[in-house]
């Protein structure tokens, strides 16, 4: 595991435990393999910090172990946001430990972790996200396979402003252009359905005409973007589409996909729509998260105020 050069040998009960919640991960939380990958990794460490203090099992675990094994990784100068995520990954732990009947209290339950420092990309002004799109659209004119795809998958990103892994494993039937909606499978299975624009169906509507049967090949099934080789299109190919054909745009930041997301949410804040909206639409369990994007539309606040209030 990361972090350890001498890797121990986890108490038989503890290694039991982690192989139960495991299980739990998959079966029952429907986690995706990287997800279940990450949470063991986490664990993992905590618990042979655990071993190495003496505990054998989960129901000798306490907040003071909990906490020295925090104090430890800022010690080995883990960034703040990592130390986070390992906390939340062992007070999800604990409680379920605690509720299987593997531990008779949640010491998880008291420990604290500091606040990550939420980094976002910079926002695409719409002049320059339009010239974006257009760009594109223009490429797609002399209806090349690749062009037609960009040009679709662009449009799709920013008109529904989806994460790249939702984008990449879209299929044919997840789309309802009578109603032009997506049927989105989201973080932890989570399903919903979000509407685009008309211009994005334009690019998706020449894309499923003219594209995608020229770089179908047998093996790709359903899937609605398809890359080179004309296989389901993979979370790379996109990334690297997109800061190419942003880099054409004179004065455009160097952003990818999550930036298109970021900045599709910004602009319909700043257009008006409410926060529960643009957070059933990102597919935000918390709308904690999505006030984060709250930040850039301080301006058009001000501008409202100074047009409302009689004392501006």
């Amino acid at each position: 595991m990361e972090d350890r050069a001498d890797e121990r040998v986890l108490p038989e009960p503890m290694t039991q435990a982690l192989a139960a919640y495991e299980r739990h991960l998959i079966s029952e939380r429907d986690l995706s393999p990287n997800t279940v990958r990450a949470y063991l990794t986490d664990l993992s460490g905590m618990l042979e910090h655990a071993a190495a203090l003496g505990h054998t099992d989960l129901a000798s675990l306490d907040i003071r172990t909990l906490r020295s094994w925090l104090a430890k990784q800022q010690t080995l100068g883990k960034a703040r946001a990592t130390m986070a995520r390992r906390a939340t990954s062992v007070r999800v732990f604990t409680a379920w430990a605690h509720r299987v009947g593997l531990a008779p209290a949640d010491p998880g339950a008291l420990l604290g972790s500091p606040k990550g420092h939420r980094s976002l990309p910079p926002v695409v002004d719409e002049s320059t996200t339009r010239a974006l799109l257009d760009d594109a659209g223009v490429l797609a004119d002399d209806s090349s396979p690749v062009g037609l795809r960009d040009a679709a998958i662009l449009e799709m990103l920013y008109a529904t402003g989806i994460r790249v892994g939702e984008l990449c494993g879209l299929d044919v039937d997840d789309v309802d252009r009578d109603r032009r909606v997506v049927r989105v499978l989201g973080k932890g299975r989570k399903e919903r359905t979000v509407p685009y624009g008309v211009p994005a169906e334009r690019a998706l509507s020449r894309w499923l005409r003219v594209g995608r049967p020229a770089l179908f090949r047998a093996g790709a099934g359903g899937a609605l973007f398809l890359g080179a080789r004309g296989a389901r299109i993979d979370q790379r190919a996109v990334r690297t589409m997109v800061h190419r054909r942003l880099g054409a745009v004179p004065g455009a930041p160097d952003i990818g996909p999550h930036g298109l997301r970021h900045t599709a949410a910004t602009h319909l804040l700043e257009g008006g729509a409410d926060l529960r909206t643009v957070q059933e639409m990102l597919g935000h369990a918390s709308l904690a998260t999505t006030q984060i994007y709250t930040h850039v539309t301080t301006e058009r606040l001000r501008a409202a105020y100074r047009l409302a209030h009689p004392r501006a």
